[in-house]
């Protein structure tokens, strides 16, 4: 049973105030403890081994997310308290801290702390908004009393929570017990500690401790693929597959992927790994160096270069390559589309005159596949501005990337967003394939076609594409990308339209009518959608053609 403490800031036109609660939720404890992760997975695998100075963890800071959508990850186990006043007619301070005593309803762990604002707007104190989850009203005992702290249903997306991961695996709490959060804000950020009432604060482990001298930043979404069960399996899988019969194998790894470095080292004594790393450089040395005790590996077999893979030469690796590999991961893409990994296949390409003549390469190939959907929320959120109250805010469209509502000829950019994060969403239509790229040939041009017959009537709002990574010819290990209907750590591209499509496919629905009762025309819905993509491997670019056919 794991636990989070939840805290909420409220603002008001001239007075503001914070409240937090206890939560307990297993999902959010994955996204930063890959240690305690690590101890229940026992696969012979270790990327966080341990200790006062962990080589590989979060920043300790709040981390934005969308709360709403992990209710069934989270149980609630106190109400919200008050923690700081703001008065927005004075200058706020730049420094305080405050120690809360706070009182546990229910027994659980506490993992971490949620945040997020309530502003007041008017000055009786009458009209909030809010940027809370929904699930918080719920906490109250009373709800009525919660109007200040708990604002309206609508789903925003600039409206996020924070999340503040408490160290390890948390502070186990019982019920009615009293614990100690501590808040320290200054000018920019808000920090929290959490220990148990009379306890001295220099005893407890769940205080910030330093990490020495390395210390690798991850994002929470990092942590949790790391610590997934599935993917470690897929990637022991590949090490296990692309070294087996192999004698004294050369293995370059051209991405940041650690994990594929350890495997490649651990797997086999007399493999020799060239680990390009370009992201990390030294710090991704100085972690190896950390870790390969533990994994079993001399790092004597190891090379981190520190170059780019074009200035890669036949100097540098001494012989022939034997083994390319990649998750792909790169740090500098990481939260962008999931196609910009496609980076490695040109990578690939550099690196082909350094490859032997039966040279193994994994990934095998990309897929990119999609998804008609239904996303409300999104599309209003990036609906473009026009007049608001009598003010002209469409100087700012461009700025913030509006795809709704565009005039012609300005098409919308593909968006990077985890769909599970995007408010209601649903699909319309069964997933299709659009585009292949394959990786035992040089970069190259691609284009695809699909014409993909909707399987729901509904108001279609884009496109949303991922990629999969076939690992191996046998397509037998395959890492997907693509949403699904429990939160995931993946981002997905969205394609938004410029204005909802109503659609549906009379074949597959001949019983259906609108929620009005009113039986549907066939001629007024689109019944198939018709995309083409193209890459163009000059710029790495992606482009995506979107079209509707009537019945």
């Amino acid at each position: 049973m794991h636990m989070i403490i939840c805290s909420c800031q409220m603002y008001k036109q001239f007075h503001t105030k914070q409240p937090f609660m206890l939560i307990q939720s297993t999902f959010l404890w994955k996204l930063h403890d890959l240690h305690g992760n690590e101890t229940l997975l026992s696969d012979g695998l270790f990327l966080a081994p341990g200790g006062s100075a962990e080589p590989l963890s979060l920043k300790r800071s709040q981390h934005a997310m969308h709360c709403d959508t992990i209710t069934s990850h989270v149980q609630m186990l106190s109400e919200p308290f008050k923690v700081f006043d703001f008065d927005f007619w004075r200058r706020p301070k730049d420094y305080r801290d405050v120690d809360l005593v706070v009182k546990v309803t229910s027994e659980g762990k506490a993992q971490a702390i949620i945040s997020w604002w309530v502003l007041q707007l008017d000055k009786e104190g009458t009209i909030f908004y809010s940027t809370a989850p929904k699930w918080i009203k719920s906490s109250y005992r009373n709800p009525e009393t919660a109007t200040e702290f708990y604002g309206g249903l609508q789903w925003c997306n600039h409206w996020k929570q924070c999340v503040w991961f408490i160290p390890g695996s948390g502070l186990s709490v019982s019920a009615d017990e009293e614990i100690i959060v501590q808040a320290v804000h200054d000018a920019v950020r808000i920090h929290y500690d959490v220990w148990r009432k009379n306890v001295p604060t220099n005893q407890e482990h769940l205080r910030n401790t330093s990490s020495g001298d390395l210390n690798l930043f991850v994002t929470p979404e990092r942590i949790a693929i790391l610590g997934d069960k599935d993917w470690r399996s897929a990637m022991m899988a590949v090490g296990r597959q692309c070294l087996q019969g192999r004698s004294s194998p050369l293995c370059v790894v051209v991405d940041d992927s650690l994990p594929l470095t350890v495997i490649a080292a651990s797997l086999s004594s007399s493999s020799r790994v060239i680990s390009l790393l370009p992201g990390l450089g030294v710090n991704g040395l100085r972690y190896l160096e950390r870790v390969a005790e533990k994994n079993g590996f001399s790092l004597d077999q190891i090379q981190v270069l520190g170059k780019k893979a074009k200035q890669l030469t036949v100097e540098d690796t001494g012989e022939k390559v034997d083994i390319l590999l990649a998750e792909p991961f790169y740090l500098a893409n990481e939260g962008m589309l999931p196609w910009q990994n496609l980076r490695f296949w040109n990578e690939r390409t550099l690196l082909a005159p350094l490859l032997s003549e039966k040279a193994t390469i994994l990934p095998f190939k990309g897929i990119l596949r999609g998804c008609a959907m239904c996303i409300p929320d999104l599309w209003k959120s990036r609906r473009c501005l026009k007049d608001i109250e009598g003010f002209d805010h469409s100087v700012v469209n461009e700025i913030m990337g509006a795809c709704g509502d565009l005039p012609d000829p300005h098409e919308g950019p593909i968006l990077p967003y985890s769909i599970w994060q995007c408010g209601n969403f649903e699909e319309l239509s069964e997933e299709f394939i659009l585009m292949e790229f394959n990786f035992t040939k040089e970069i190259e041009k691609v284009s695809g076609k699909a014409m993909v017959p909707f399987s729901k009537f509904g108001l279609c709002h884009g496109v949303v594409l991922w990629m999969d990574w076939v690992m191996d010819p046998e397509e037998s290990i395959v890492i997907s990308t693509k949403p699904g209907p429990r939160p995931s750590h993946w981002k997905q591209g969205v394609k938004l339209l410029k204005h909802p499509i109503q659609v549906g496919n009379i074949d597959r629905n001949l019983d259906r009518e609108h929620s009005s009762g009113v039986p549907i025309v066939p001629s007024l819905f689109a019944s198939s959608i018709m995309l083409e993509g193209f890459f163009d491997p000059s710029n790495g670019k992606l482009d995506i053609k979107i079209d509707f056919v009537n019945s």
